[in-house]
């Protein structure tokens, strides 16, 4: 595949992400949340998880912000899910080498969050597709 034709996947990936969300919304029932905000840009998100058994059973997001910041929540609560919290922070760990257009485990399988790999070539950007993960990494870490 060539890299225009790879482009343009990742791309249709991110944008299905951002016009069709997945776990978006909010967890009750005593759930951790989490908000955090860019102010560069604007970005936004309330992250809600369910952490039962050192797991991360349930997780959703709600918030305002740019196709990358809000794709990227996407991809990361899909990715998460039912995954055990060290897993869960090493993901986030692999995913912000990545982004940082750093040497990175690819051991480590992160899904349709490698379409974010192009990011790392706008720096201004990184900011937007590392919110929620942040603000994931705030609430295991508390």
């Amino acid at each position: 595949m060539s890299f225009d034709n790879l482009d343009t996947l990742y791309r249709q990936v991110i944008m299905d992400h951002y016009k069709k969300p997945r776990n978006k919304g909010m967890l009750e029932d005593g759930s951790l949340t989490i908000d955090m905000n860019n102010p560069t840009c604007g970005d936004r998100i309330r992250l809600t998880m369910k952490i039962d058994d050192n797991k991360v059973s349930d997780v959703k997001f709600d918030g305002d912000g740019c196709s990358i910041s809000m794709s990227s929540a996407s991809m990361m609560t899909q990715a998460i899910k039912g995954k055990d919290i060290d897993t869960a922070l090493a993901m986030s760990q692999t995913f912000s080498e990545m982004i940082q257009g750093k040497e990175y485990n690819d051991e480590i399988d992160l899904g349709d969050i490698e379409a974010l790999q192009g990011v790392s070539k706008f720096p201004a950007r990184i900011k937007c597709a590392t919110l929620a993960w942040k603000a994931m990494e705030k609430g295991l870490k508390e």
